[in-house]
């Protein structure tokens, strides 16, 4: 059978048949489009700074993250042997130091049985690269100083407070020293957060005007005790649901503003714009450069997305 070529004008109806299809599409993405450009784009947090340029929880890493473009950062807060208040994740020195090859006979070189003397002849930077070597343990005053140089802001998490008491009237006396206890910083460059309850409605107690974080994921129906203390839920990532978003956002903390959902720890750009979609306010990463880009590439197709279904109205006069 032979095939007749189609007309020009039958190829005209064919388009305008496919344009009309389109219609109920691009009405329904233009509302999508608009609820859209008002959700706000999740913080991205440099946790511990900026931990794959430089090691973790140094002034150093602090001066990358900043170096490129992170405001928000994260670090850890332990007390040491002297009473003096230092920045490190774990509780012990051997990781992250070379403690062990300085003080051989003093294993398991927990943070708590040292003086700040002692720790200050640590080298905290040649086990991650050489180019770091002599990088040292930064006191909590040191680091404070180096945020707020760096115009950057920060999410302080008190580490193993069950080891150290009285950590928490400590630490905000410390802040309150460093300048960190003023409007400005309460207002929008501060959150402290634990993974202690007990720890966290201590420090609430002490300073309620600063915001407050529990590092966790507690059910629905907990949600209200948390939020007498705590004004972010901060999870870990891999079990967040836009559910669960939605039921920590329905509960008001201790300053009258919804609760707040940061989580962590989120490497995969992937992941990330998965988590955005289900409305999280902040994603704790040790990619935060990774992260961003990732968010940003996503907002920019969703854009073009938009403007196509845009188009097609406008096309038709609708």
């Amino acid at each position: 059978m032979r095939i007749r070529p189609v007309s020009a004008v039958t190829s005209a109806l064919l388009g305008l048949s496919v344009l009309l299809l389109a219609v109920p599409q691009a009405r329904a993405a233009a509302p999508a489009a608009r609820t859209a450009s008002q959700v706000r784009t999740p913080l991205v947090i440099g946790h511990r700074g900026a931990p794959r340029r430089a090691p973790e929880n140094t002034l150093a890493s602090v001066d990358e993250a900043a170096g490129l473009g992170i405001t928000w950062v994260e670090n850890d807060v332990q007390r040491t042997k002297d009473g003096a208040l230092i920045v490190m994740h774990d509780t012990t020195l051997e990781r992250t130091t070379d403690a062990g090859r300085r003080y051989p006979g003093r294993a398991p070189w927990r943070i708590a049985d040292f003086t700040l003397a002692e720790i200050r002849k640590l080298d905290a930077g040649s086990w991650y690269d050489r180019r770091f070597a002599g990088e040292r343990v930064p006191t909590l005053r040191s680091y404070l100083q180096r945020v707020d140089r760096n115009r950057q802001k920060l999410l302080l998490e008190v580490k193993a407070p069950e080891l150290y008491p009285g950590i928490e009237r400590q630490l905000a006396g410390e802040l309150q020293r460093a300048g960190w206890l003023d409007a400005r910083h309460v207002r929008n460059a501060l959150v402290v957060q634990s993974f202690s309850a007990p720890s966290l409605k201590a420090f609430h107690r002490v300073r309620p005007e600063v915001k407050t974080g529990f590092l966790g994921a507690p059910k629905a129906s907990e949600l209200r005790s948390y939020a007498a203390f705590a004004d972010q839920i901060n999870p870990p990532h891999r079990g967040v649901t836009a559910a669960w978003v939605r039921s920590v956002h329905a509960v008001r903390g201790p300053h009258g503003r919804r609760l707040e959902v940061s989580a962590w720890t989120v490497d995969n750009g992937d992941r990330a714009v998965e988590l955005a979609r289900m409305g999280v306010d902040g994603i704790i990463s040790n990619a935060p450069q990774e992260i961003e880009e990732a968010l940003e590439n996503a907002t920019d197709e969703e854009e073009t997305e938009d403007d196509g279904a845009l188009s097609i109205l406008g096309f038709l006069g609708l």
